[in-house]
Parts: C-alpha cells; sequence; structure tokens
C-alpha cells in the first residue's frame, strides 16, 4: 500500500500543475485533467467492442471509467497499450536502440534471498506477493535500460514496481550489486552483467481489485498533497461517525468526571465481539469469550467448563447461538450467529484502557443499530446465488452470510461509507491514491479481522487466503487503521521517486490481453497453482466497494463451485501461456514462480508451458531458511517454492527444428539450440552442481516434449539417443556440453574444491535411478553399502508404483567389477584419491582389485547406452504385458511401473498407434495420469489425433 501511495502521491504532484501542458500519444493538452477526460470519452467509445473480450470486468460504463486513467490504465481491457508501445519503440531508437549486440542470456541461476518486511512490499497486504528486490534481479539479467518487461498475473504490480527501481542507484545497490559511474552493474564476482536504468512494464490482471492496486503503486504521487487530503477525509469522518466511537471512561467500576462535573468521554480504537454458544447439557448460552477465553495469556482453551452445569465443553460439542432480525438493505428478515461485545478498548488523551462493555455502550450500540445510513455502501450477494457463496464458504463461519454489508457492523459500514463519499468527491487528481488508502480498511474493519492481542502491531488480523470469520472478532474505529498507515504512505512516498509514466495497467485475462505479438523483451509471471487461492472470492469485498467485479469465467483456478477441474486449470493456464508466448519476443525468456505442494499441479503447469511452445531451460528451488536455490528435477519439485527459466526458441531455431522435423537431425538440432541457452557452469564460486537439464535423460525429456506438442515424430528412443549422444557431444560428470561450452566447464570444474550433490526425493523409479547415480558418481560401492540407504530413501514411494528390487536396479542401469581384468577408471580414481595406500597403484594392483571387487559405478556414455537399448526392451515386455492383462476388461491398473507406461507410450506414438495410448491411458488412476507430465503429455496429444 505504501509503494502504491508512493507512485500516486508522485502523479498528483504532476497534475497540481494544471498550468503545465501535457503530451500523451502524440497529443498536447493543457494539463492532466484534460489528458484524463479526453481519453477517458475515447476509452468509453472503445467499451462496446471491448465488452466482447473474455477477460472484460463484471460492472456498470461509468463505474470502469470512473477508476481508469486512460492510457495508463484501465479497469478493463487496454486499448491504448499498442500505441503506447509504439510510442516507447520510437523513444528507444532516438535514444540509440537496441544493443547492437545479439541478445543472449543465460537461465538466472544465482541465490536469491528477499525478505518481506520492505515497507513497499507491506504497503499493501495482498493475498501473494513476490518481493519486488527479487524479480529486480531477474529484470537486470535479462534486460537492458528501456526494454518492456510484461507480467500478465500482475496483482498489486511488484513487477512494475521492480522494473522502475532498476533505474535507481541506491535500490540497486541494495541487492548488494555494485553501480559504476557509466551505469554499468557488476554482480557479486565483480562481472558487468547489466545497465543502469528504469525498464518500462505492462502489467495484467484479471482482478480489477488487484489492477487498482498496482496502478497505485506504480503511479508517482505528491506525498505533502497526498497526507494533507486523506488527514483532512479523517477528520471529517471524525466529525460525522466519531459520536458512534464514544465510550465513558471507567476506572475500576468507577465512572470519571471531568473538572466540570461532567463524564469523561474516551475514544473507542476497537470493541471485541465474542461469539455465543448453547450448552448441549444445560441449554444456556455460553458467551465464548467469558468460558474458553484465558485473558491473561490471550490464548483460547481446547477444553473448558460450561458455567451454568460444569460440562467439559469443546466448540465441537455445542452448537452456535442465533438472532433472527429485519434487514433492511436487503428488506428480508435474516437469521445470523449470535455475538455479543465483551471488550472495549479506547483512549482518553494519549493514555489506553480497557474495559467491559457497559450499559451506556450497549445502549449507544442499539442506537446506532437503528440509525439510517445516508451514504452508499455495496449490497451485492456474495458471489453466487444460494447459501454456498464459493470454495471459501464454511459452514458455521459464513452461515448468515449471504450479502457483502454482513461482513460488517453498522458503525463500520456507517464510516466506511462516509470516507467513501468524502473519497469520491475530492479531487480528480488525489482521487485515485485516497480511494486506495480508504481501500485497505476495508478487510481490516470487516468481521473476518480476528482478535489478536498478543500481535506486535494491530490487533485485527485477518487470515489470508480465506474469508474466516473466528470467534472473537474485532470492530476497530478507521482512524485506528489508517492514521498511522497514512503517516507511512507519506513517508513512503517522500523516499521513492519512480519515473513517470513508464508502466501500463489493464484488467484482462493473460488469455486475450491487448499487447501486439512478438513485441515485448521479458515475461515475469507468479500465476495462481490450482486450489491454493481462490482470488475472485478474496477480492469479492474490496471490489465490491470499488463496484467493479472480477470476471471469472477465464480465472485459472480449481474451484468446485464454479465447476473447474485441474484439467479445466491446465487448459487456462495453457491459454494464458500461449499468450505469453505469442508476445514475447523469439529468443527471449519467461520466469514463473511457482508455489504449490501438490505434484499434479507442479506437472500441469510444465505440460502447459510445453503446450504453449516454451522450453524449459531451468528449474531452480527455494531454499526458505538459506535463501538459495538448487536445481531440482520434479522428484522434488512439489515440496518446495521453484523458480521456471523458459525461453522463447530463436526464429533460427525453429526454422531449423521445421525444415528438419521427423529426421535424426532435428534430435541434435534441439539438443544444439537447446544447449546454447544453457550457462556453462552452474554453482557458486569453489563448488560444481549437477545442471540436470544437461543430463542425457532430462535432454531427451525435453527433446521429445517439443517433438510431441508439434505433433512432429520422435526419431530416437531413449537407448538411441544415450548412445548418439555421447558420440556427438562433449560428456563431463554426466552432462553434456556443446564444443564451445566445455572449456569454460573443465577451467571451473579444476578451480572447484567441492561437487554439490542434488537432493532427490525418491518417489518412483526414475527418480530411484538418479538417486543411485548420484551416489555411484560420488562414490562407487557395493550392493551392502547401498541397501540400508536406498531402504530409507524409498519409504515414500507413490502407492501404484512397483519398484524393482535394488539389484534389478543395479543391474539394469549400472555396471559392477568382478574383480576381473584392470579396474575401471571410475573406481580407481575414488580408491586413488581417497586411500592413501591405494595411490599410484597399477589398475591391476590386486590391493586395489581387492578393494574395487563387487562396487557398482556409472558406467561410461557407450556402455550406459547399450544399457538402456536393454531396459527399454525389459520396460516395453513389461508394458505389453499391462496391455494384455487389460483386454476383455474394464478395471484400472492399480500397480505399475510408471516407466514401463512410458516407454510403451513412447513406443506406441513413434508407431502413430495413438488408440493403444488412449486405452490404456483411460485404464490408470486418474490421479496419477495427472501427477506424470510425460504419460499426460502422450496422452492428451494422442486424444487430439483421434479427434477426441
Amino acid at each position: 500500500m505504501s509503494e502504491k501511495i508512493q507512485q500516486l502521491s508522485l502523479v498528483d504532484g504532476e497534475e497540481k500543475q494544471t498550468d503545465q501542458p501535457v503530451t500523451c500519444l502524440g497529443r498536447t493538452f493543457d494539463s492532466e485533467e484534460a489528458r484524463r477526460a479526453h481519453f477517458t470519452e475515447e476509452l468509453r467509445k472503445k467499451l462496446p467492442e471491448l465488452r466482447e473480450l473474455e477477460g472484460f470486468p463484471k460492472g456498470e460504463d461509468e463505474d470502469i471509467l470512473a477508476l481508469s486513467d486512460p492510457p495508463y490504465y484501465t479497469a478493463c481491457p487496454n486499448p491504448f497499450i499498442p500505441e503506447m508501445m509504439k510510442e516507447w519503440e520510437e523513444e528507444r531508437k532516438a535514444k540509440g536502440g537496441e544493443p547492437a549486440r545479439e541478445y543472449h542470456r543465460e537461465p538466472f541461476a544465482a541465490d536469491v534471498s528477499e525478505g518481506k518486511n520492505d515497507p513497499i512490499y507491506n504497503a499493501h497486504s495482498y493475498h501473494t506477493k513476490v518481493p519486488h528486490k527479487a524479480i529486480m534481479r531477474y529484470i537486470l539479467h535479462y534486460t537492458e535500460p528501456g526494454d518492456v518487461v510484461f507480467d500478465g498475473f500482475a496483482g498489486t504490480g511488484m513487477t512494475g514496481v521492480a522494473a522502475q527501481l532498476c533505474g535507481d542507484r541506491s535500490a540497486v545497490e541494495s541487492l548488494g550489486y555494485q553501480v559504476r559511474e557509466d551505469g554499468t552493474i557488476l554482480d557479486e564476482t565483480g562481472k558487468p552483467f547489466s545497465q543502469l536504468g528504469a525498464r518500462k512494464a505492462i502489467l495484467n490482471d484479471l482482478s480489477p481489485a488487484a489492477t487498482f492496486i498496482a496502478y497505485n503503486y506504480n503511479t508517482p504521487v505528491d506525498a505533502e498533497a497526498f497526507k494533507r487530503e486523506a488527514e483532512r477525509i479523517l477528520e471529517e469522518v471524525e466529525q460525522e461517525c466519531g459520536w458512534m466511537y464514544e465510550t465513558r471512561h471507567v476506572i475500576d467500576g468507577v465512572l470519571q468526571m471531568d473538572e466540570d462535573g461532567k463524564p469523561v468521554i474516551g475514544r473507542i480504537n476497537y470493541t471485541v465481539w465474542s461469539d455465543v454458544f448453547v450448552c448441549p447439557e444445560c441449554t444456556e448460552e455460553i458467551v465464548f469469550w467469558e468460558a474458553a477465553v484465558d485473558q491473561d495469556a490471550g490464548k483460547v482453551k481446547k477444553e473448558f467448563s460450561c458455567p451454568g452445569c460444569g460440562a467439559e465443553l469443546n466448540k465441537r460439542k455445542m452448537e452456535r447461538a442465533w438472532i433472527t432480525h429485519y434487514d433492511s438493505a436487503i428488506e428480508e428478515t435474516i437469521r445470523q450467529v449470535k455475538q455479543v461485545p465483551v471488550l472495549i478498548n479506547y483512549r482518553v488523551g494519549k493514555r489506553r484502557f480497557e474495559k467491559k462493555p457497559d450499559e451506556w455502550d450497549l445502549g449507544l450500540i442499539e442506537k446506532v443499530e437503528g440509525s439510517e445510513i445516508p451514504y452508499w455502501y455495496p449490497k451485492d450477494r456474495m458471489m453466487f446465488k444460494g447459501e454456498n457463496w464459493g470454495d471459501t464458504w464454511r459452514a458455521g463461519y459464513h452461515s448468515g452470510i449471504t450479502h457483502v454489508h454482513h461482513f460488517y457492523s453498522k458503525r463500520a459500514l456507517m464510516t466506511l461509507s462516509k470516507a467513501y463519499h468524502l473519497v469520491s468527491h475530492s479531487t480528480e487528481s488525489m482521487r485515485s491514491y485516497l480511494l486506495y488508502t480508504v481501500q485497505q480498511a476495508v478487510l481490516g474493519m470487516a468481521k473476518i479481522a480476528r482478535y489478536a492481542p498478543n500481535h506486535f502491531s494491530q490487533v485485527n488480523r485477518y487470515l489470508s487466503g480465506t474469508l474466516y470469520v473466528g470467534s472473537q472478532i474485532v470492530d476497530v474505529s478507521l482512524e485506528y487503521i489508517l492514521q498511522g498507515k497514512v503517516n507511512r504512505l507519506a513517508k513512503l512516498l517522500e523516499s521513492n521517486h519512480f519515473a513517470q509514466k513508464k508502466t501500463l495497467v489493464e484488467t484482462n485475462s493473460l488469455s486475450d490481453c491487448c499487447i501486439d505479438s512478438h513485441s515485448i523483451d521479458y515475461i515475469f509471471l507468479d500465476p495462481p497453482f490450482g486450489a491454493n487461492i481462490m482470488y475472485s472470492e478474496l477480492n469479492f469485498l474490496w471490489e465490491s466497494w470499488l463496484r467493479v467485479f472480477t470476471n471469472n469465467k477465464p480465472e485459472a483456478i480449481e474451484n468446485k463451485t464454479q465447476g473447474k477441474t485441474l484439467d479445466d486449470y491446465r487448459k487456462l493456464m495453457t491459454d494464458c501461456f500461449r499468450e505469453a508466448y505469442r508476445v514475447l519476443k523469439p529468443g527471449r525468456w519467461m520466469t514463473v514462480e511457482f508455489s504449490n505442494s501438490q505434484a499434479s499441479v507442479w506437472n500441469t503447469i510444465q505440460l502447459a508451458l510445453q503446450e504453449a511452445g516454451f522450453i524449459v531451460a531451468h528449474v531452480a528451488a527455494l531454499d526458505k531458511k538459506q535463501g538459495s536455490f538448487k536445481a531440482v528435477t520434479t522428484t522434488v519439485a512439489v515440496k518446495q517454492d521453484l523458480v521456471i527459466s523458459a525461453y522463447k526458441p530463436t526464429e533460427a531455431m525453429t526454422q531449423n527444428l521445421q525444415q528438419t522435423a521427423g529426421t535424426e537431425r532435428s534430435v541434435w538440432e534441439f539438443v544444439k539450440g537447446h544447449l546454447a541457452q544453457k550457462a556453462p557452469f552452474l554453482g557458486k564460486k569453489g563448488e560444481v552442481q549437477i545442471d540436470m537439464e544437461r543430463t542425457p535423460r532430462v535432454l531427451f525429456d525435453r527433446m521429445v516434449a517439443y517433438h510431441v506438442q508439434r505433433g512432429y515424430p520422435v526419431p530416437l528412443s531413449s537407448g538411441e539417443f544415450q548412445a548418439e549422444v555421447a558420440q556427438r557431444f562433449p560428456l563431463r560428470d554426466g552432462m553434456v556440453f556443446l564444443d564451445s561450452q566445455v572449456a569454460e566447464y573443465d577451467k571451473q570444474r579444476i578451480l572447484a574444491k567441492s561437487f554439490v550433490q542434488m537432493n532427490l526425493f525418491v518417489s518412483d523409479e526414475n527418480s530411484a535411478i538418479e538417486w543411485l547415480r548420484q551416489q555411484l558418481m560420488k562414490k562407487p560401492q557395493t550392493r551392502q553399502d547401498l541397501h540400508p540407504h536406498f531402504t530409507k530413501e524409498i519409504q515414500y514411494l507413490a502407492k501404484h508404483e512397483i519398484l524393482p528390487e535394488l539389484d534389478d536396479l543395479l543391474e539394469q542401469n549400472f555396471l559392477r567389477y568382478l574383480g576381473e581384468g584392470p579396474v575401471p577408471s571410475p573406481i580407481h580414481s575414488y580408491l586413488s584419491k581417497n586411500y592413501s595406500d591405494l595411490r599410484n597403484r597399477d589398475k591391476e594392483d590386486p590391493e586395489l582389485i581387492a578393494k574395487a571387487k563387487d562396487r557398482w559405478y556409472v558406467p561410461d556414455p557407450n556402455k550406459q547406452a547399450d544399457l538402456e537399448k536393454l531396459r527399454e526392451k525389459s520396460l516395453l515386455r513389461e508394458f505389453n504385458r499391462y496391455v494384455e492383462e487389460l483386454e476383455g476388461n474394464r478395471k484400472k491398473l492399480r500397480q505399475f511401473r510408471t516407466e514401463a507406461i512410458r516407454a510403451g507410450f513412447e513406443k506406441a506414438w513413434d508407431e502413430k498407434d495413438y488408440e493403444r495410448i488412449v486405452k490404456v491411458g483411460e485404464r490408470l488412476p486418474e490421479k496419477v495420469l495427472q501427477e506424470e507430465e510425460k504419460l499426460l503429455r502422450y496422452f492428451d496429444h494422442a486424444q487430439i489425433r483421434l479427434g477426441l
């Protein structure tokens, strides 16, 4: 919120100069007000056509126009973006254009650790946000000053903030980078990698609440003018609504009197309300606060006694008490959970006091409840007709809450409606930022605000990601929420000076954004993940006060109420990624921040990216404790926050692959093009990390995904690929390199003191093989050495997975030295290095042979390919057995080797036997199919080929 306010203040500062001419899109206006008026009318003309777009929000034209500031921000699809981008491009050309050198970046793989206590980050408490400082690192790595950055799931607009702050020397230096006088930015090693300068940003989100916040975060505002206007509004609200927040000052039961003999009146900060339950034994009402809360410790007891009969109770054993009353707002009689006030926190002068509500307080509350609210406030029904208004609805928490105004006490509604009324009549230049400021009280004054007496700041804390209404809620005053916020925002606005008009914002679906093809230099996305967060539901309260709502039809989530399954989510995400692919320039990068604990959602994202045409070059897991990234495979992905680096192939790479499609040459064209996008060395100074994207297995998977997605036949089997790749490319430590890259890796490898292995999570046969490979690369071992550790690793094996015995896995994928002939080089090297008495021994030395005997080791590439071919034959025999087993019955396969299904699908795809893929796929458990990205890819494309 503070960030937004800062930006708005700057804009207001600019708009205050009404006598200054303003130029926008080639037209000159007398003032900012004139500019806004002109483009608002232009937007009005375009609204009928824009309403045909799938992401157009729900709202009346006048409300959408009132919220917008065209051409920079529209609370609907922004039709001015193409014109603005052309103007930006002309500006760039006037300054010298794009760098003469050919664009080339490698995946960003450095450590990122950015906290969430930054004033900008905390300016608005949106559901999810990536710290802008973390995004700055990506933007600096992938772009140059003047480049255009796009965020299609912009949320509060942190990507825009990051893009602008790339031109702020102090902000860049706060990341630990050095900035030379000429603006060259040096990384932690002292190597130049970027240039100081703001980047342009285009921010898109489906939610009007989100884009409104993003606009205010990214628009300059005059801090002094903002503070003056905000304090005026708070003062006028106090003058009209202050009487509702009065209480008589009582100490130890004695009413305090002033010098004139009148009762001393305090100003209420907040009132705590408690649910009332009914004892199942004596049927007496129980005030939860009095019976279950340890008020000294501020904790709720799990078990407590009924004050009336002494019965031992907990919340599960009791029913809530209910009240019935007439709701004049909707002209209906409603039934709601009974709540009573139990504590008042107030101030007299600068001192704070607490008291139990007395008769005077209860009389005041009754008076408030009988008052009419003279200003507009939202009375919208919550999201869907009927009681079950969304996936965030929970019986017991929301019973009786059917409309927006049910989330507020009468005095909270009256206070907020007065504040919104004042903002709507404020000066045009300051209105948006003031609205943004008052909006921050919408959730804090709602009944979702739980009483949290031990919290270090405000007591009105609400759970993120839900509209949960607790058994102890807190009804706060507007001043309590906003006075400190106004001061912090004004201070933040004074310290931040964003470049003006560098950001465009639109409210639209990413699946159909208003951006020209091949025009974006870099994309950063933090998309919704499955059923993690119901954005449209959580934003409903904010949007009801804005009068413009999310069109949730294209919302990319899983949601039972909306009837959206995981498959629907995948299709929606694929549409979004396809649009991102369309607008991105060839050869450019996209970063996707991923956070979800379900393997099925991770696989959905992987598949959607590939379906859109992107090629994944690097996947990194964020170590939350260490703040570092480690390369990962899908076997560990589901338990960590991930950063996915993907690129759009260059025109040359795409053309080469199109010309060679279906031939073996297309395989190697892909491998060469893909490796060219990779950094030669992955790791910190002094250590080497395995880059899984360079391993033959993962390279093969990427190649297959590329070919299948485009409908090309896959020319080589896994075994053939392994054999050929070793002949065509240099291999080091099980990784594949281009000739132009291997020298750099060898240099870094010699300097490295340690070799960092991946922390694998073994869940299936593939990950078990990779775990064994890592163990044996580090140290050739006997079966007896491996067995106890292997047994521990496989305890979390997927239920459907039939895992071969350790002996079979070793036999099919590795080699054992039987003590005959010279000791193999991997074992010889290990023993010589780790046993001083075996150094400088000949490979046929008897003592060396004795020590080496029966150790398993990773074979050289040629022998590895032979093993792979034998393993493929074994897997295909297993797959054929499954096919025979399924003939003549409709049962599902309950247990199987996933690798065998995969090998069978690959073979069937090569033979264009799509029917076999679909028949077997339909017999796999749905959960398994959704969680196995490779199987799902073949199954989906086979269905497409069959027209299903």
